[in-house]
């Protein structure tokens, strides 16, 4: 069964894969310009689609991403009575209690 640290590295995984998917189809339409056949074309045309639609997912993915994040900061603030910036910042420092 997989935990929630799981789930949460698993996802970041997922957004550095399609990070270097995405840098990946961007080299390979920079390096296939000089191509003008209609098989070059159409398969351009179609990666170019794919692309604009992992940029999407990515962007998706990195909003949830800091989402969560910002909603586990707003727990533990909560959870450890930190009422000031201070208070939050030293917590941040401390070694955690495993």
């Amino acid at each position: 069964m997989e935990t929630s640290g799981q789930t949460v590295q698993g996802q970041e995984r997922l957004i550095g894969d399609l990070r270097q998917v995405i840098e990946n189809a961007e080299e390979l339409l920079r390096n296939t310009e000089r191509y003008k056949g209609s098989l070059y074309q159409h398969a351009r045309t179609r990666l170019e689609a794919a692309l604009v639609a992992a940029t999407t997912e990515l962007a998706r993915c990195e909003e949830e991403q800091l989402e969560r994040m910002m909603q586990a900061t707003l727990e533990a603030n909560a959870a450890h009575g930190d009422l000031s910036g201070e208070a939050r910042l030293l917590r941040a420092f401390q070694p955690s209690a495993a």
